[in-house]
């Protein structure tokens, strides 16, 4: 039998209870949010991490590489009404790089980024640098070739970039830098030295050739990478090679084959992209 609460009980216990909920409630938001860590200063820039530039179908697994049009739009208006100065990843070698740079980076080459990021970035006077993969039509899981159980299929399913959408691209007055992204998106610890060295200089000699423009920056696969393939990228010719690991270095780079980045993605909203802009993480991990 349940005995109901008299009013006077339903007080006390909401007395009692509620400054435990609104503890708790904090300590969430604080874990998940982080927005008690220092502000990175604004004169290094924010180099940003993208893939897709698509809605979430039902069912899909890789959501974070997701960003939807739509935020993606509301991002680019963000920086733009806060003077952020857009930047590819080459200026930031050449210079002057005013504070509040940012640098907005493309990872592989989906066909999105074409169709919806690219009027996005016009709209907006935006700039981007892409990475791409040089070859993008083999039929392979890229994300199979880290973990061999990542091989559902959704990725390689995605539209690929075309060597005629990549041209319009660069063809739009500075609005896209090409990068490299390796021949296949192999995973470059598990070569030999001879693969890699094919994964890397050939990437970089095959999109100059494809494309004729200069290809001086690298980013490292699954942002996994070592000495070897540091090396590899130094011998190939890049003067900067971007990683997966958050933050955002100050200029001169204390490693231009080594830069941080600061991941965007598509599960988080404003407020989140708000606090990696100030801090390169979300929270307390990420």
């Amino acid at each position: 039998m349940i005995v109901p609460l008299s009013a006077a009980s339903a007080w006390t216990w909401l007395a009692w209870a509620l400054p435990a909920l609104l503890l708790a409630a904090a300590v969430w938001f604080s874990v998940r949010y982080a927005w008690w860590r220092r502000t990175l200063p604004w004169d290094r820039p924010r180099i940003l991490m993208y893939h897709l530039i698509t809605p979430h179908p039902p069912g899909t697994k890789y959501r974070g590489l997701r960003v939807p049009p739509e935020m993606f739009g509301r991002q680019l208006a963000w920086l733009q009404a806060r003077g952020f100065h857009f930047a590819t990843m080459s200026e930031l070698l050449t210079g002057p790089v005013p504070p509040r740079t940012v640098v907005i980076t493309f990872d592989d080459g989906y066909a999105d980024n074409f169709a919806a990021a690219h009027p996005l970035l016009l709209k907006y006077k935006a700039k981007a640098t892409l990475y791409l993969v040089a070859v993008r039509d083999d039929g392979s899981d890229w994300s199979a070739k880290k973990k061999a159980h990542h091989d559902s299929g959704e990725l390689v399913r995605e539209p690929k970039l075309t060597d005629a959408q990549v041209r319009e691209m660069l063809a739009a007055g500075g609005v896209w830098e090409l990068g490299a992204h390796t021949m296949t998106h192999a995973l470059l610890p598990a070569l030999s030295p001879e693969q890699r060295r094919a994964e890397i200089s050939g990437s970089r000699q095959r999109l100059r050739d494809t494309f004729h423009v200069p290809v001086a920056s690298f980013a490292y696969t699954f942002g996994i990478w070592g000495a070897p393939e540091r090396a590899a990228v130094q011998e190939a010719g890049f003067t900067t090679a971007v990683s997966t690991e958050p933050g955002a270095d100050g200029l001169p780079f204390p490693d231009p084959l080594a830069i941080k980045r600061i991941k965007i993605s598509g599960k988080e909203g404003m407020l989140a992209f708000r606090i990696r802009l100030r801090t390169a993480r979300r929270g307390l991990w990420k």
